[in-house]
């Protein structure tokens, strides 16, 4: 196991991710407790296993080789992986109230959106966004940037603006195509201060406990892909908002085409198009 965030270990209260390389015909065995699970894999196929219920997850050869279908596993589970051929395959985790039934979502069930325009442009797999997946409280989703542009922009946070509520706790994990280097911006109010601006690579994690974040920056030449998983006490709900003092860029969109070089998977040629979500 590489990336390991827990609750725990990152000094809040919902959100969770482990990464799990498997060798050929290797298998991994975790107690779900609390948490929920949804078993992304990154690369490779693998075969999901919970107290009797069973997904056989076809998976990919790479993240940027279009998306992929995943399993949810409820709390309260035993959960067993097993590849193969081997692989690499993110659990992304939530602590739940609820324990729902195992769900298999296939990858025709996977929403691929465009999102943007221009230098902006970038690929959004949704896989456990609400309109998708049944879950208590997680939220995950993958997104793809063509080298030397930027996502997650204009930079955004996941609240509601009122003192006393809810705040969504997110994960990024990323993977740069060719090795390369891309670059990760988090900013937070004077009542709440947090400046970071860091230089990501295959397997970081940046953690985002609150505030503005974005752009995240991939670099000319060196595609950019990254995991968010987030979660949060209040309702299952994005609880998007610009930062106001750079929303007005999204207005610079409509003359603008979308990056031509998306999207990554040749298997959907048509994904939706929309502008107004990150």
């Amino acid at each position: 196991m590489t990336a390991d965030v827990t609750p725990e270990s990152a000094g809040w209260d919902y959100s969770g991710l482990r990464i799990v390389d498997l060798p050929p015909e290797g298998t991994f065995c975790w107690d779900t407790g609390a948490d929920e699970v949804v078993v992304v894999p990154l690369v490779g196929s693998v075969t999901v296993d919970a107290d009797g219920e069973r997904a056989d997850l076809a998976g990919r050869t790479s993240v940027f080789a279009g998306p992929t279908d995943v399993a949810y596993v409820p709390r309260d589970s035993t959960l067993t992986l097993t590849s193969t051929p081997g692989g690499r395959f993110a659990l992304a985790t939530a602590r739940a109230r609820r324990r729902l039934p195992f769900c298999h979502v296939p990858v025709a069930q996977v929403q691929v959106e465009l999102r943007g325009a221009g230098a902006c442009s970038r690929q959004v797999n949704n896989f456990a966004t609400p309109d998708v997946l049944e879950a208590d409280r997680i939220i995950a989703c993958e997104v793809l940037t063509p080298g030397g542009n930027w996502s997650s922009y204009p930079p955004h946070k996941h609240d509601e603006q009122r003192p006393g509520e809810s705040v969504l706790e997110e994960i990024y994990y990323y993977e740069v195509a060719r090795g390369g280097p891309a670059y990760q911006r988090v900013y937070g109010t004077d009542a709440r201060p947090i400046d970071v601006l860091r230089e990501v690579r295959s397997g970081d994690v940046v953690l985002i406990p609150y505030g503005w974040h974005g752009p995240s920056i991939a670099a000319p030449g060196y595609d950019l892909y990254y995991l968010n998983v987030m979660a949060g006490p209040g309702a299952r709900s994005w609880l998007i908002c610009d930062d106001p003092a750079h929303a007005w860029i999204r207005g610079t969109w409509a003359d603008q085409p979308v990056d031509p070089r998306l999207p990554f998977t040749p298997d959907d040629p048509a994904p939706a198009v929309d502008g107004e979500r990150r």
